[in-house]
C-alpha cells in the first residue's frame, strides 16, 4: 500500500481540479498548475495572483468587522473564501476554523475546512483534513466535496476500488447538471484504467451536454488545466472571466437563482471589477423585487462583500 504522503504530492493536483465544480470557485483553474504532475498545490508566492484592488478592501473590511465581532459565523466563512482565493491558505484554514467554533453543525464549514487544509499541509488528505471532512460527513453524509475528498484519501492509501466506489456513489447522488460530475467521470476513468478496474456500466447515464445559457461555473477539464498551464497571465485571466462570462449568461436565462447572483457577485470582485459586481447586484434585487426574504440575503451578502 503506498504512502498517501509521497502519491499526494503527484496526483493531488488531478484531485483539486474536480473540485474547481464542487466548491463552485470561480478561479481555481488558475492555480492548479499542478495537474501535470508537478507536486502539491503551489504556495501563494509562486500561484498566480487574483486581481488585489477590490479584493484586498474587501478582506480588510471583513478583518475589521471580525475583530468587532467575532461570533460571526459567515463572516469568517467569507473570509475563508476570500483568503482561500488568494491562495493564503493557512489563514483561509484559520479563518473556516473560527467559523466553524461559532457553528459547529455547519457542514459546508467543516468541508471548506477539510478542502483548504489538503492545500496548506500539502500532504493529501492528512489526519486533520480528513478529521475536518468527517465533522462535516457526521452533519450532511450527502455533504459532496467531504465525500469527494474521503475518496481520494481512500485513494492515495492505495483503495482504489474503494475511492471508485465511494465516486460513483456521489456521482449517484449529484444533481443531473451538477458541474463537478463530468470532472469526476474522468477521474474514475482514469484511476480504473490505470489500476485495471472494470466500472463498465456502473456510472450514471451522463445528461446531454449544457448549452453556454444553461451552464454554471464548469470545473476545467484535464485539458484545460494543461492549456492553462502554459498560458500568460493574461491569458489565464481571459479563462477567468470567461467561466464568470457564462455564469452571467446562465443568469440572464434563469435569473430565480439566489445563490447564482450571490456567487456571480463574489467572482466579479475576485476578477477585481466592481462595477460589474455592484450591476449584478442592482439586477439580482430586481429579479427577487418580491421575495423580501432573498432580497436581504441579496443584501447582506453584498455588505459583507463590500459591494455596496
Amino acid at each position: 500500500m503506498a504512502s498517501q504522503g509521497g502519491i499526494g504530492a503527484s496526483r493531488i493536483g488531478i484531485y483539486a481540479l474536480v473540485l474547481a465544480g464542487v466548491a463552485a470557485v470561480v478561479a481555481l483553474g488558475l492555480r492548479y498548475r499542478e495537474s501535470r504532475g508537478q507536486g502539491a498545490a503551489p504556495s501563494a508566492a509562486t500561484a498566480p495572483k487574483a486581481p488585489q484592488g477590490d479584493v484586498n478592501q474587501m478582506v480588510q473590511a471583513l478583518e475589521a468587522r471580525l475583530k468587532a465581532n467575532p461570533k460571526d459565523a459567515e463572516g469568517w466563512r467569507m473570509l475563508g473564501w476570500s483568503y482561500f482565493n488568494m491562495n493564503r491558505f493557512d489563514d483561509a484554514a484559520r479563518a473556516y476554523a473560527r467559523g466553524a467554533e461559532q457553528a459547529p453543525n455547519d457542514s459546508g464549514l467543516w468541508s471548506a475546512l477539510g478542502e483548504t487544509l489538503v492545500y496548506a499541509h500539502k500532504k493529501g488528505v492528512d489526519e486533520d483534513a480528513a478529521h475536518a471532512f468527517g465533522r462535516a460527513l457526521q452533519i450532511d453524509p450527502k455533504d459532496a466535496r467531504a465525500r469527494y475528498f474521503m475518496a481520494v484519501r481512500k485513494d492515495l492509501a492505495g483503495d482504489h476500488k474503494g475511492a471508485i466506489d465511494d465516486w460513483i456513489a456521489v456521482l449517484r447522488d449529484a444533481p443531473a447538471d451538477a458541474p463537478y460530475a463530468d470532472s469526476i467521470r474522468t477521474l474514475v476513468t482514469q484511476v480504473a484504467k490505470r489500476e485495471k478496474i472494470d466500472v463498465a456500466g456502473r456510472m450514471p447515464t451522463a445528461p446531454a451536454p449544457r448549452t453556454v445559457a444553461s451552464d454554471g461555473i464548469p470545473g476545467p477539464t484535464p485539458g484545460q488545466m494543461q492549456d492553462a498551464a502554459r498560458m500568460s497571465p493574461s491569458e489565464q485571466d481571459a479563462m477567468a472571466r470567461g467561466m464568470v462570462d457564462r455564469l452571467a449568461s446562465r443568469l440572464s436565462q434563469q435569473p430565480r437563482d439566489e445563490e447564482g447572483w450571490i456567487r456571480l457577485m463574489r467572482a466579479r470582485l475576485v476578477l477585481g471589477d466592481k462595477v460589474a459586481a455592484k450591476e449584478a447586484h442592482a439586477k439580482a434585487r430586481g429579479v427577487f423585487s418580491d421575495d423580501k426574504g432573498a432580497l436581504g440575503r441579496i443584501d447582506a451578502a453584498a455588505k459583507e462583500l463590500g459591494v455596496e
